[in-house]
């Protein structure tokens, strides 16, 4: 294929190469090439494309830890791509998908996205999908799988303009390994750079790309920008002086497909063009970028239509009875039941009658509570034989912005009622019921209308992205009241739907109409806050538009967001006709068992370009739940979220607490199967939920060593830790072995469900260095594996692991490296709960120490730091130490370090540092070691530019001999690329890596 690529290569004019740059490269009618653009969005179904199979949210798939599951649901999702493909061009063959950045930050707005925040564990998922998604023929691909977001993203705040500090350790350990995992094994495409920087340099330009993620694997990846990250690098990030300059250096480093302005390639091309003008590129820059392209196509069998194995998949390939299969399967194995005394399965106890579907139903609903009519109903018993279901997710499944439509749905209150009859199910929604009285005059109303949302037609894209619509009459400041349901999401974001459902939303005209069927699109039109209004002392409110910041008015037309500041908004009572808690407790009263479902919205408080500022639970559902518990000690909590939420006094109260991600078309179905016992829950936890937002660090601080984070590093008491998940059953470990083999230890246990019903269970083996001469892990997952036992049979797990996963990034020599020592592999049902530990001793040579005196110190190889980042040595390669704030010192400590001279009278007589100063005036660099004996201080003064670096000597008065600590400490604005140690004589020039570009 890639000679075939070479040979279409040559073919192309170089205008025709150069428009293959841009993610939508036209036809080359001559050479009979179709159109191409390169971006399907397919993290769980394929998104943006109208109605598809919607499984569970990626950080619910992580949940499973079942890679085998994920592989077939790639390669459902990749069916449908092709099936979808078949009646619509305009879905692409090159999937953008999966997400594997950690989840080192719950707060992350797209804490949905991902799949853990382990590497062995997201790496081991990710490569499962990918093998799905890439399909099992030997030569071409089904779809061509890329992998999102090089590197060290995990945050919306600022996204394009904030750099993630990464020390070596920490990129090489972390962030590398979720990619590597899946590169190595073989089924990636390519991958997206992220819009953040590292180190001080944007991903589009990362040096990685070249010197790391390439030489993991033979294949030609493709690398595709993320939309609009070319403009960044010269617009928002100004790390470029021009477009052309910035087009180059992506090109370079290794972009071979610009997603930027939309469909419009002219600007790229135009940029491409004049970069090739200036000299900045040549012709073979474009020539490999455009050759990795169309191996790619190759690949996927565009040019082989009739030995294509899937060309010939049709639509009788989409939304088969397996595909719903499947998405059900994927949905109950995500549940994750995180406490439980008892409560639950539900069974007998509240009213279950086998699964039999009873007839008739309540479908979706608005009202508070949905009272049943007394004991003698038809076909209802008495109260003990109810379920109160109740909470702002109790009656919907929700979409977030990588979903597509749904096909079908099963919302929790749906199953429920198909499960036990509609007699025996209670609803309320928790929703606050409000009248808003406009201070000019008159009641907020909501004109009654037949009309129903066009969003969920059949032929539609993703309601998500549909425009605001204005077909609708707007909302009036006359009439009736309206009755409006409020949600209070958290932090005072709020929607308001009206009496027949339908969300309040502004359209591209300002004027609010019950128009949505719910939150949704890149900036939502659906969400409101209530201000208290200037001078009125909290009696009166405001009412502001989150989507356009604009407060409410009141028009002849009707209400409008127009006001640009609340001196101008309409003033509103809101008149509180019934609390949410008093109406879930009105239910809970009446039920025999109560379920609060709570959790949030893939669109409000935590979405891309949203992070979180807490892991809080909403007040509102806060009381929801605590309002049910007191009415009914018979309380279960289902937290249906896209991350974890710090719910601890639930846990200390509730007698069962569960968590799901959103769950896709079967959420609902797969809920109530486990509540009632069908499956024993078996879903683990794939990141830590914390016991409140004290035990998170800043967002932006990625030393997940320094700021002791994750599971690998938190030496609090999580709530929930990871791993963690209860079962129906229980399991007896025994009889752990480990034996090691060359460079492999194969560990094997036997697991017994010694409990009454089969369920999975999920096997979880760490690794531990029981006397680190480094910061290491607590324990690390090192292998994993779920499985189904029948009770009382047991069962042998076997589990290889290479020796260099007891290992860690060795800063001092700039390699890989396995400490000779001590060490311990453990089996467990979660990373707090091990069951069996061996023991096994790793023989070699003792750790070396840094020959600092002949090779020198990289400054970015530091063991510990304070008050320091890393940034870019230069616009190409290489890292640079700075402080964090030029008026806080920033400390480097760098241990071990062999001055030589031990025993004689030598030593290093001279250090030399290579450093830098944009700014105008003096910085101060000194140096000691751990003791406290100075060895002096150096002064820099301004160097004209960040990349311009001199070299400074100290002479030290008493040379440091042997194996010592030196500590560095930088005042002011300075960067610091590198120390050099001699005997003394002049010193020598900076390398190569450390002058400007």
């Amino acid at each position: 294929m890639r000679k075939r690529a070479d040979d279409l290569l040559n073919r192309l004019s170089l205008d025709e190469r150069i428009a293959m740059l841009h993610q939508f490269a036209p036809a080359v009618e001559r050479l009979g090439i179709g159109a191409f653009r390169t971006g399907q969005e397919a993290l769980h179904g394929v998104a943006w494309m109208g109605p598809a199979t919607v499984f569970p949210q990626a950080v619910g798939l992580g949940a499973t830890w079942n890679p085998e599951l994920l592989r077939r649901i790639g390669e459902a999702v990749s069916t449908e791509v092709r099936a979808m493909r078949s009646r619509d061009p305009r879905v692409g063959l090159n999937v953008w998908a999966p997400t594997v950045n950690l989840l080192r930050d719950p707060r992350w707005g797209r804490n949905e996205e991902g799949y853990a925040e382990d590497p062995a564990l997201t790496a081991s998922l990710a490569a499962a999908y990918t093998r799905g998604l890439r399909g099992d023929h030997p030569v071409y691909w089904r779809t061509a799988p890329v992998l999102k977001h090089w590197l060290a993203h995990n945050n919306e705040t600022d996204r394009d303009t904030t750099s993630s500090s990464v020390p070596p350790r920490v990129l090489h350990e972390y962030d590398f390994a979720a990619f590597r995992g899946p590169v190595e094994a073989g089924a990636v495409a390519g991958v997206m750079p992220a819009y953040n920087l590292v180190n001080g340099r944007p991903n589009h330009v990362s040096p990685y790309l070249r010197e790391d993620l390439r030489r993991w694997t033979e294949r030609q990846l493709v690398v595709c920008s993320d939309a609009g990250a070319p403009s960044n690098l010269a617009d928002s990030e100004r790390y470029f002086d021009t477009h052309e300059e910035a087009t180059a250096a992506a090109l370079r480093a290794g972009v071979d497909s610009f997603t930027d302005h939309d469909q419009d390639s002219s600007v790229i091309t135009a940029r491409v063009r004049g970069a090739l003008e200036r000299g900045l590129i040549d012709v073979a820059d474009i020539d490999t970028a455009v050759r990795r392209l169309l191996t790619m196509r190759f690949a996927l069998g565009e040019f082989d239509p009739e030995l294509d194995p899937y060309a010939g998949t049709g639509p009788e390939s989409f939304d088969t009875p397996a595909h719903r299969q499947l998405a059900r399967e994927a949905a109950e194995q995500a549940v994750v039941l995180l406490k439980n005394d008892g409560l639950l399965p539900l069974g007998a106890a509240a009213g279950d009658r086998d699964g039999a579907a009873p007839g008739g139903g309540t479908g979706p609903g608005s009202g508070g509570a949905t009272a049943v009519p007394g004991d003698t109903a038809a076909g209802a018993g008495g109260a003990a034989d109810r379920v109160a279901v109740v909470g702002p997710l109790a009656d919907v499944c929700k979409l977030d912005w990588y979903s597509g439509s749904f096909l079908r749905r099963s919302t929790l209150r749906e199953a429920l009622v198909e499960r036990l009859g509609a007699g025996r199910v209670v609803y309320a929604d928790g929703d606050d019921r409000v009248r808003l009285r406009c201070a000019s005059g008159g009641w907020v109303s909501v004109p009654e209308t037949a009309e129903v949302s066009a969003a969920a037609d059949e032929g539609s894209l993703n309601p998500a992205h549909a425009e605001g619509r204005t077909d609708l009459p707007p909302v009036t400041a006359g009439g009736d009241p309206a009755e409006l349901a409020l949600t209070d999401w958290g932090g005072g974001v709020l929607t308001l739907r009206a009496p027949d459902g339908r969300c309040l939303s502004v359209a591209a005209d300002g004027f609010l109409r019950a128009s949505a069927d719910r939150p949704g699109g890149w900036v939502v039109q659906e969400t409101f806050a209530l201000e208290p209004a200037p001078g009125s002392g909290g009696a009166e409110q405001a009412l502001r538009h989150l989507g356009t910041g604009r407060y409410v008015t009141v028009t002849a037309e009707g209400l409008r967001a127009a006001a640009e500041d609340a001196s101008g908004a309409e003033r509103f009572a809101v008149e509180v006709t019934e609390r949410g808690e008093d109406a879930v407790a009105r239910a809970a009263a009446g039920a025999g068992t109560v379920i609060v479902a709570a959790g949030n919205d893939p669109f409000v408080n935590g979405r891309e370009t949203e992070d979180r500022d807490t892991v809080a639970l909403p007040g509102q559902q806060d009381r929801l739940w605590r309002a049910a518990h007191a009415a009914n000690p018979r309380t279960v909590l289902v937290v249906s979220s896209s991350y974890p939420y710090a719910v601890g006094d639930a846990h200390a109260a509730l007698p069962a607490v569960l968590w799901t991600a959103h769950g896709g078309q079967a959420a609902g179905t797969a809920l109530t199967r486990v509540l009632f016992g069908d499956v024993s829950p078996a879903g683990r936890l794939p990141q830590t939920w914390y016991a409140s937002d004290a035990d998170l660090p800043d967002l932006l601080d990625y030393d997940i060593i320094g700021s002791r984070r994750t599971y690998l590093y938190f030496d609090g008491t999580p709530l929930y830790p990871f791993g963690h998940g209860l079962s129906y059953s229980h399991f007896r470990y025994e009889d752990l072995v480990v034996e090691r083999d060359g460079e492999e230890l194969t560990a094997s246990l036997t697991v017994t469900n010694t409990g009454a019903v089969p369920a999975d269970e999920v096997v979880q083996l760490y690794a531990r260095a029981v006397e680190p001469r480094v910061p290491r892990p607590h324990r690390q997952l090192v292998a994993h594996e779920r499985r189904r036992l029948e009770p009382g049979v047991p069962e042998r797990f076997a589990f290889t692991v290479p020796l260099a996963a007891l290992g860690h990034w060795d800063v001092a020599h700039g390699r890989h490296t396995t400490d000779p020592g001590r060490y311990e592999l453990q089996a467990g049902a979660s990373s707090a709960d091990i069951r069996l530990t061996a023991a096994l001793t790793v023989d070699g040579p003792p750790p070396q120490p840094r020959p600092v005196l002949g090779s020198g110190l990289e400054a970015a190889c530091f063991d510990s730091s304070a008050g320091a980042v890393l940034v870019d040595r230069s616009r190409v390669r290489g890292d640079a130490v700075a402080p964090a704030d030029g008026t806080v010192p920033a400390r480097l400590v760098y241990r071990d370090c062999d001055f030589g001279g031990a025993g004689t009278g030598t030593g290093a007589g001279r250090i030399t540092l290579h450093a830098a100063r944009e700014e105008p005036g003096t910085a101060v660099v000194e140096l000691a070691l751990a003791d406290g004996t100075p060895l002096g201080e150096a002064e820099v003064e301004c160097t004209g530019s960040r990349y311009s670096y001199r070299l400074v000597s100290v002479t030290p008065a008493d040379a440091p001999r042997g194996v010592q600590e030196l500590h560095v400490t930088l005042r002011g604005p300075v960067r610091l690329a590198r120390l050099d140690f001699g005997p003394g004589g002049e010193p020598r020039e900076p390398s190569p890596a450390a002058g400007g570009s």
